[in-house]
């Protein structure tokens, strides 16, 4: 009888680690295999990102350029947007990272203007301007302006986090085909390229009752000015229109044609040296899925995707102060 027990507790104790091990090598063979993969990363820690105004899905998004992955988005529907004010935000029209690269500032075709923070996506500041709005500006006060080509229009906004959307104070500047605007932080104006001319305007820097001047404007080449943002680490600007691409030199006004790709282009970013100036051309009416570099080579692609809109995810020396942080009026 004993020598019973003893081979019943051999075969018990046999069959449990057989068992065990069979659970270990399901385990092991079950396990995805993520040696040739590279792992996703946080926004913090991604060394070469790019921010898009991406339609597919009506978002921004953050893309890691190394991993070719999307590793960060913001949707309307998804955040503290009300409801009733979610389509302000179809086909997200730019995307520009703002406050030391904490904040995202997203303008949409619905007519939408968003101040979003990139560590938990709350939407701190929306309103609405109308009118396909193209793409806004921060101001030094942290006032926002923003340009609408329907109605041809700029639109100036007192940000104040306490009110409804629909109680901000604004008020609006005629400027024919708004698709820009960039404040300049060195000559104290607002420029945008307006159709076929450049405009600057100065800022009465009041809070309460914010307002802009038109001081002078210059004509420029072509027609149907599109984009225009800072050349990073320089006091010039990128131009984009249906036929061309140029920079323009601040002090002087002068035009130079840039040695990128010509016709048709949305959006133009440069960064650190080493990285290549990204363009949008779109494939099919004004999207494309790829963000190309100045000589058409792809530096981020996901197939499907509605891109409008591409910027480097850096600060912006140009337009504000080194380590900027968030303000708002009193």
């Amino acid at each position: 009888m004993n020598d019973m027990k003893g081979i019943w507790s051999r075969l018990l104790y046999s069959g449990l680690f057989c068992i065990a091990a069979f659970i270990g090598k399901a385990n092991t063979i079950s396990a995805p295999d993520t040696s040739g993969a590279k792992p996703a990363i946080g926004v913090a820690d991604c060394k070469q990102c790019i921010v898009l105004a991406e339609q597919l899905y009506n978002r921004a998004a953050i893309a890691d350029v190394n991993t070719q992955q999307i590793i960060w988005e913001w949707r309307p529907e998804q955040s503290n947007v009300k409801p009733e004010h979610v389509k302000w935000f179809s086909n997200p029209s730019d995307v520009k990272p703002v406050y030391n690269s904490k904040y995202l500032l997203v303008t949409a075709s619905g007519g939408g203007v968003a101040l979003v923070r990139i560590a938990d996506k709350k939407t701190v500041f929306y309103a609405y301007a109308g009118g396909n709005t193209h793409s806004a500006e921060l101001l030094p006060d942290g006032n926002i302006v923003s340009a609408s080509s329907t109605g041809n229009y700029l639109t100036l906004f007192k940000v104040d986090t306490t009110l409804e959307p629909g109680q901000v104070y604004h008020r609006n500047y005629t400027v024919a085909f708004g698709h820009n605007v960039v404040w300049d932080q060195q000559h104290q104006v607002l420029w945008t390229a307006a159709m076929n001319k450049l405009f600057t305007f100065t800022y009465n820097f009041s809070c309460a009752q914010p307002a802009l001047t038109l001081r002078d404007s210059v004509a420029l080449p072509g027609t149907e000015a599109h984009d225009l943002f800072p050349v990073h680490g320089k006091n010039d600007l990128w131009l984009t229109n249906t036929t061309n691409v140029y920079t323009i030199n601040t002090d002087t006004r002068q035009l130079t044609q840039a040695n990128v790709m010509q016709v048709n282009i949305k959006s133009v970013s440069s960064g650190d040296a080493a990285w290549p100036v990204i363009v949008i051309r779109p494939k099919t009416s004004w999207w494309t899925d790829e963000v190309l570099d100045a000589k058409g080579n792809t530096v981020f692609r996901q197939s499907g995707l509605k891109i409008y809109k591409a910027r480097w995810l850096i600060n912006n020396t140009f337009s504000y102060p080194e380590g900027h942080n968030i303000t708002q009026c009193p």
